[in-house]
């Protein structure tokens, strides 16, 4: 029986042809014709003023920190069900992130309980859209505006989804996608920042740049360029952007492919939410997701750690998600908690994350289907074998 991969990279065809292009061209590192093909298309898709294509969205969140001159001593928000990255990019700058809780619906930053978090320190707030779905923008950013805040969208699962509207990534001043081979649009590795403040865009061309005004020098308007600011390579080669040009040219088609497959999961799954042995996803009305991924909510760790050895007794590779950043080591060390994160500890303890890509087949889909039908069938009956062997103990006694 085939194995099914937790991920599988998708290609649409046109990879191939588009990197010989550009070694054909001459230029292969970065803010080459690939690069100004990406850049353009992602700022008419987002309306955004200016994009930078970064070697990851790890760099790109990195450049948002230096941007907002993050340094020492101050705080960011941010939710701590989120990688690494979105906490690194602000302790490099010797900043403090401060971890909220998270909704039990859509696993995203609660913004109810943002605003007790806010101090005399506090510079930037970081919403997290989890799985694609939109975090409730309007009062975060409210909230920012009240208190002179920076709002940072960490969109790394959101490429092509959108929010009352609005994509993704359009709402802070600053945001960053992620072009990773697990997003749904990849050229392996590879990230952007969205610029949506026009204040920003110059510097930010310059700190991508090694701190060079060399942007100003490609486009003719001085005549050689120099060091004029802090910086560093952050500049996504452009193979990596003539790899990404071919998924962004069919980036409806794809993110289309993933919504039908998230479809038929949920369907499929909706009469084992109705019997109470699962939840499912949530996506709030006005939230228009990605199907960046499609996971199930278990009781708790010891439920979801079943279900996930029995699926690959299966041949399905399902998988958890976060360990809390706020119980990390590293977590203890530069970050603080505001509040209890009671709902970051138990839902991260519940998610199982199923396979979906693009190319997933239907008799793939149906293999995954039947499994999880299967394993949670399994546990339904460890709960009456141990029901048994209770009332079996209680009854001797």
């Amino acid at each position: 029986m085939e194995h099914i991969p937790f991920n599988r990279p998708y290609y649409v065809g046109e990879e191939h042809a588009h990197v010989l292009e550009a070694i054909a061209q001459g230029h292969i590192s970065g803010s080459g014709a690939f690069t100004e093909l990406c850049e353009r298309e992602l700022e008419r898709e987002l309306g955004a003023p200016r994009v930078l294509l970064t070697p990851s969205g790890t760099a790109a969140l990195e450049l948002a920190a230096m941007l907002l001159e993050i340094g020492p001593g101050d705080e960011v928000i941010m939710p701590s069900y989120t990688f690494t990255s979105t906490a690194n990019a602000f302790v490099l700058r010797g900043a403090v992130p401060v971890f909220v809780d998270i909704r039990p619906d859509t696993l995203n930053l609660d913004e109810r309980l943002v605003e007790a978090a806010i101090t005399p320190r506090t510079r930037a707030i970081v919403p997290v859209h989890y799985a694609g779905v939109g975090c409730e923008m309007e009062a975060i950013c409210e909230l920012a505006e009240r208190y002179g805040l920076a709002v940072v969208e960490d969109a790394a699962h959101a490429a092509m989804a959108s929010h009352s509207g609005r994509p993704l990534g359009t709402f802070g001043e600053l945001s960053a996608l992620s072009f990773h081979e697990t997003k749904n649009l990849t050229c392996g590795e590879g990230g952007a920042l969205i610029i949506n403040d026009e204040r920003l865009v110059a510097r930010a061309e310059i700190l991508r740049d090694k701190g060079t005004n060399r942007g100003e020098f490609m486009r003719g308007e001085v005549d050689r360029y120099t060091w004029v600011d802090m910086g560093s390579s952050m500049a996504l080669s452009d193979l990596n952007a003539a790899f990404l040009w071919a998924q962004l040219e069919n980036a409806e088609a794809i993110t289309a492919r993933r919504l039908a497959i998230w479809k038929r999961y949920h369907e499929a799954f909706e009469s084992l939410e109705s019997d109470g042995l699962v939840r499912r996803p949530v996506v709030p009305a006005g939230s228009h997701h990605n199907a960046h991924m499609y996971y199930l909510l278990l009781d708790d760790r010891e439920q979801r750690d079943a279900v996930i050895a029995a699926l690959r007794r299966r041949g399905v590779d399902a998988v958890f998600h976060y360990v809390p950043l706020h119980s990390a080591p590293a977590g203890r060390r530069f970050a603080r908690c505001s509040g209890s994160l009671e709902e970051t500890t138990r839902q991260s303890e519940r998610v199982v994350r199923l396979p979906l890509w693009a190319a997933l087949t239907e008799d793939m889909c149906d293999r995954v289907i039947a499994a999880v039908e299967e394993a949670v069938a399994e546990l339904v009956a460890a709960r009456i074998e141990s029901g048994d062997r209770l009332l079996a103990e209680v009854v001797a006694s």
